[in-house]
């Protein structure tokens, strides 16, 4: 029994020894395999030459397969094509982007392509087609007004011609700015009857291109009117609040306007009236919101009609908030109508079946009542129902407003 045992104990030590004896090779011959090298490679999927753009905005992406560093390098530097990114340390994606061409010439441009420091051979190509020449105004459909108060004008002008313009002989519409987007005119306040000019852009070498539009300017009767258009915060949406803008957050230029809000106390003294596009929206959860208007533009004792335009807040899931508006006549005068129920109510869906984005105002729901003794230190005010709104109703009463306007009445 004793030999077998150290009869077998010899024999495995003679594998063991032979197993260390091996290890070492097989640890060379592992790192032999590491110390491989790669080939180096480079290209570009579809091995493309170039590319040819239409007149309008292209971005198009190119998948590089490589190892090694690249580069893609205009031959000059383009102002309307870029590659973005222009450099990768292996495989990726580059994207060439190219403008919209607003000239009446086709135009190219080239890059080469540098791999690991070496330029290669052959520039990849972009060519883009000319534009026709065309002269457009952006919402010149209807014609434009100038609100009877007075204020600023901008007509955006898109052309790939050049042009100039005229306007009918008048004393109340001056020039601001002519740029290449367009043109800026300062309206004078409106104090006689309704007035309209016609303002004609032309261009000289393409007299068929010539496009006239009507400007009007209701009469002084209108003393106040406001669409909210120099407020761009946030989201058409109704539930996205996302960027936008509390009252106490506007900028000088925007306060100037005029509008004012009460600070509320159980909210830290904040002013609860958000900015949104064109739009502004009175209150947050919890907590009520209100809108002042500037003082009225009025000589004596008028009675005056207000308008406006309002919607209840809906949340994404479809659920409404309460849609108590109060109104109020502050400084002097009685209000018709102490409050009312907004009964125009967005759809909650972000898009409609149009895949167009809605916004607050898809229906066109404009609401009105009357001051009586209204006088220059009146001013309007609309409250979403109450400044604490603990324990009343669902606690939320969000209301947006916009297109408030205010005119004596006859």
């Amino acid at each position: 029994m004793s030999k077998q045992y150290i009869f077998s104990i010899r024999k495995t030590s003679g594998r063991i020894l032979a197993l260390v004896l091996l290890l070492p090779l097989a640890f060379m011959s592992c790192k032999n395999d590491d110390d491989v090298a790669e080939d180096p490679y480079f290209m570009i999927e579809g091995d493309p030459s170039g590319l040819f753009a239409d007149v309008k905005d292209t971005t198009q992406k190119y998948v590089v397969r490589s190892n090694q560093p690249w580069k893609v390098v205009g031959q000059e530097d383009y102002d309307w094509v870029r590659a973005f990114p222009d450099e990768g340390d292996d495989e990726g994606i580059f994207s060439i982007i190219v403008n919209e061409n607003m000239t009446l010439e086709p135009r190219n441009a080239y890059f080469a392509i540098v791999v690991n420091g070496t330029e290669q051979p052959t520039l990849f190509s972009v060519e883009q087609k000319e534009n026709v020449p065309y002269i457009t105004l952006k919402d010149a459909e209807s014609g434009y007004s100038i609100p009877a108060t007075g204020g600023e004008l901008t007509i955006e002008i898109r052309a790939t011609v050049d042009w100039s313009y005229t306007v009918d002989d008048n004393d109340w519409l001056t020039e601001v700015e002519v740029s290449e987007s367009g043109i800026v005119l300062q309206g004078m306040e409106n104090r006689g009857d309704g007035r309209e000019v016609s303002l004609t852009v032309s261009s000289p070498e393409y007299p068929d291109l010539d496009q006239t539009v009507t400007i009007s300017q209701s009469s002084n009767t209108v003393i106040l009117e406001e669409d909210f258009s120099w407020l761009s915060y946030g989201s058409a949406v109704p539930y996205v609040t996302t960027d936008e803008q509390r009252y106490d957050n506007w900028t000088q230029e925007e306060k100037d306007h005029g509008w004012e809000s009460t600070p509320v106390k159980i909210s830290s003294n904040q002013q609860i009236v958000y900015a949104r596009q064109g739009f502004v929206k009175l209150g947050k959860t919890g907590v009520g919101g209100d809108l002042i208007s500037p003082k009225l533009n009025i000589e004596g004792t008028a009675d005056v009609k207000v308008t406006f335009k309002a919607a209840a807040y809906i949340s994404k899931g479809g659920n409404v908030d309460d849609r108590i508006l109060k109104v109020f006549a502050l400084g002097a005068g009685e209000t018709s109508v102490d409050d009312f129920v907004i009964d125009n109510i967005p759809n909650s869906a972000a898009e409609d079946d149009a895949g167009i984005e809605n916004d607050i105002w898809a229906e066109d729901r404009v609401y009105s009542f009357i001051i009586t003794g209204a006088t220059s230190d009146t001013q309007v005010k609309f409250l979403g129902n109450d400044y604490d709104l603990e324990g009343v109703g669902q606690g939320k009463n969000r209301i947006f407003l916009d297109d408030i306007k205010v005119q004596i009445m006859d």
